[in-house]
């Protein structure tokens, strides 16, 4: 969460600033760029390591996998052994870093013209494109195969599902097409609870669709909060993201909207026996405090509102998780 708040802000800081501060901040000015180099080499195994983790995304994807475990918790509080837990979160991290760097490779233009974007791997050339590319592919099969040998086929086919609908539905179809592109394609997100649960269980039940849906609900507005504070570079891009096309005013009142819908849901789980009191309580202040905080920021509408909002949804969800295991194991 820490590393998440800090990446949060600091592209914050240079959409807000404009691109003569970001450039400052994200990459090296051209006088800069030759001593830079002679002082620390570009081109260094660690340095090359670190960008191809960079492609993964590993800070949303820690966030993927406390969803992950704690659906694999809930689906079977009796226990699991800790190798099933272990196997379904390496090929978790290995098919949503697939998605990730397929995601690099397909957005490698529109991430050159935004300030938050311009310095990833692929943009500045530390990575040929096509290496990001067959990285991300190769990631994507090795995820499959290791789930279907480790785990069961059903978590391995979700976990594909999951990468198809985030490259082929959200990335390449509907974020160039629409302004509800993460509505839609929000559900690729809210995949990896069920591929813990079918990891959990071998299978998929009613009760599996309660944490798809939260974290389906609660995507719109975690993203839009965000792309309130990155309204320039989407237009700039040409990416329809609501703000650039329906306005501010109207992006917040979809927020305050979402959130609602969001808390009053995830009180559907107690009220089929799901959860209990842990749950309950957790929920109730949770989803006060996240509602609150869509309120505030559909009423007083600032840059700083926002970012609370935006870092808030983070650990809201992180917590509601959280409260469903803990429910659950006692």
């Amino acid at each position: 969460m820490e590393s998440a708040t800090t990446d949060a802000q600091d592209l914050i800081g240079r959409s807000a600033a404009g691109p003569g501060v970001a450039l400052r901040h994200g990459s090296l000015r051209e006088g800069d760029e030759a001593a830079a180099n002679a002082a620390q080499p570009d081109h260094s195994l660690l340095a090359h390591l670190r960008d191809y983790i960079a492609l993964t995304k590993p800070r949303i994807i820690s966030l993927l996998l406390v969803t992950t475990v704690a659906a694999m918790v809930v689906a079977a509080p009796e226990g699991l052994a800790l190798s099933t837990v272990l196997w379904t979160m390496l090929g978790g991290y290995l098919a949503a870093g697939g998605a990730g760097a397929i995601n690099h490779y397909l957005d490698r233009e529109r991430d050159a013209r935004m300030a938050r974007t311009r310095g990833r791997p692929l943009v500045a050339g530390r990575i040929k494109p096509i290496h990001g590319l067959v990285f991300g592919i190769v990631l994507g099969a090795l995820a499959f195969v290791q789930l279907a040998l480790t785990v069961n086929l059903l978590s391995a086919g979700l976990a594909m599902a999951g990468l198809l609908g985030y490259v082929f539905v959200y990335t390449m179809w509907l974020k160039p097409l629409t302004p509800q592109n993460i509505v839609v394609g929000g559900a690729a997100g809210a995949v990896p609870p069920l591929v813990g649960w079918a990891a959990a269980t071998g299978s998929l039940t009613w009760d599996a669709l309660y944490p798809f849906a939260i974290v389906f609900l609660w995507t719109p507005p975690h993203f839009w909060a965000l792309s309130l504070l990155i309204k320039d570079d989407y237009a700039r891009t040409g990416v329809p993201m609501l703000p650039v096309v329906r306005g501010e005013a109207a992006t917040r009142r979809q927020i305050m909207i979402y959130a609602f819908v969001l808390v009053v849901f995830t009180l559907a789980p107690v009220a089929t026996g799901l959860f209990g009191g842990i749950y309950l309580a957790s929920a109730l202040a949770l989803g006060s405090g996240f509602l609150g905080l869509a309120v505030h920021l559909g009423r007083s509408p600032s840059r700083p509102a926002a970012l609370r909002l935006y870092l808030s949804s983070l650990a809201y969800l992180a917590l509601l998780f959280s409260a469903m295991a803990i429910d659950r194991a006692v």
